[in-house]
């Protein structure tokens, strides 16, 4: 068996996180990916910790596997391999600002009626059109826009010491996440159709479609002391038996949720008490309510027993695990919820696994990441290059070799106070536009 993809192929022009997320799942799933690495790479080479070899673990998170060739879009031979790559390509990823693309004529109308079965995914944050189409997007302005910020603020509210973002980047990854989507489908039609399309993901319209609760605000709708039903920050921490931190699933202040915690506890006296006998009461006797359940908590002998109680009443908990901790959980082995890549230092990054499960199908094995440039002569010489041709082009710059390591180690010279060799110093002055 082999994967759901196996045999169909991706350039990936994308960098740093939504769009070469959306190109590692689709390599997760079988397709061959070749990324388009730009002249001073990929800038999530540089995550730390610093590898001197450009290789960062938050860079192979995103691209093991996927070869890789490096060219110089401001070059002529480096947009003809471009152009080459997609004419046998089925897929196209790019998450460039809108027009980058267009300006070294690898834009939709030019691909397409060179290659009329491409499928080409732009991600951006505000689409490919319309008043918004220029501005730069990264996840934290993105979601501070589309009202994610905004809900979580109005959340926490006076549990927080500064006004703060999330930790994690979720406008690219559910960004990344829905190209897939869109890609999948457009394959799904190009089935019927036998021609491609172009995908547009606005990073601001996936955000606000993934807010569950999206249509309180849209519609006005005035909840007052009553939390929603559903929502994963309704919950309350508590500490177990043997000192455990976990959440619960559903909110205390709730009408619906806090029956669920009067039938766990067999408490139903609780609902008659005037400090709680309202959402409103709830919410302003609340340290006190957790205190209440606490107590109960700590009367069960272990975890064990608490969960149960909790599980017959139809209350979830979660413990609040480090990923370390999950990683090495008997439920992790199981569904090998990690896998080692090599860091092409002598080392290995131990990196997520894959999230779905095929009956029908065998997933490739991850592949380890690329280093830049690592695969110009192999890719080049598919696309019908020879030798002499090749190292033209290395010569003219229109082919670049591991320009990220070269930066390491002239960035560490000068730390160092050696200077860098003539060759780092070269390579430092490769040329490339803002965006591409």
């Amino acid at each position: 068996m082999s994967g759901p993809l196996n045999g169909i192929k991706v350039v990936d022009f994308s960098r740093v996180l939504a769009g070469p997320l959306c190109g590692r799942t689709l390599q997760d799933l079988g397709a061959d990916v070749i990324k388009i690495e730009p002249p001073r790479a990929d800038v999530s080479r540089f995550s730390a910790p610093i590898n001197p070899n450009g290789m960062s673990g938050y860079y192979a998170q995103q691209n093991a596997g996927k070869k890789n060739i490096s060219i110089d879009l401001n070059t002529e031979a480096a947009r003809e391999i471009a152009l080459k790559l997609c004419d046998d390509a089925d897929i196209l990823v790019e998450n460039f600002r809108p027009g980058t693309l267009d300006a070294f004529g690898l834009d939709y109308a030019t691909l397409a009626a060179r290659n009329p079965k491409l499928i080409y995914v732009s991600i951006s944050g505000y689409g490919q059109g319309g008043p918004w189409r220029g501005r730069m997007a990264y996840a934290p302005t993105v979601q501070a826009e589309a009202g994610f910020t905004h809900h979580s603020m109005r959340h926490f509210d006076d549990n927080m010491k500064a006004p703060q973002t999330d930790a994690l980047s979720h406008a690219d990854v559910y960004a990344g996440l829905q190209a897939c989507i869109g890609v999948l489908s457009a394959l799904h039609q190009r089935n019927t159709t036998g021609e491609g399309q172009h995908v547009d993901v606005a990073m601001a319209a996936t955000i606000m479609a993934i807010n569950e609760h999206a249509h309180v605000d849209l519609n006005g709708l005035e909840l007052e002391d009553e939390p929603a039903i559903l929502g994963a920050t309704g919950g309350s921490f508590f500490v177990g038996p043997d000192g455990e931190s976990f959440i619960s699933a559903i909110s205390l202040v709730g009408t619906i949720t806090f029956r669920f915690f009067m039938a766990a506890m067999r408490r139903p006296d609780l609902g008659r008490d005037p400090r709680f006998s309202t959402p409103g009461a709830r919410r302003v006797n609340l340290e006190e309510l957790k205190q209440v359940v606490q107590a109960w908590m700590w009367s069960f002998p272990d975890m064990a027993a608490l969960d149960a109680q909790l599980d017959e009443a139809k209350i979830a908990i979660g413990e609040v695990r480090s990923l370390e901790d999950i990683a090495g959980s008997e439920w992790a082995e199981y569904w090998t919820a990690t896998h080692e890549v090599s860091d092409r230092n002598g080392g290995a990054f131990k990196l997520p696994g894959r999230p779905w499960k095929f009956s029908e199908a065998e997933l490739p094995l991850p592949g380890d990441p690329a280093l830049q440039g690592e695969n110009n002569v192999e890719v080049l010489k598919t696309l019908g290059y020879d030798n002499t041709a090749i190292q033209q082009m290395e010569e003219s710059g229109a082919l670049v070799g591991n320009f990220a390591s070269s930066m390491i180690a002239s960035v560490m010279a000068q730390v160092s106070g050696a200077a860098p060799s003539e060759e780092e110093s070269a390579t430092d002055q490769t040329s490339e536009t803002d965006d591409a």
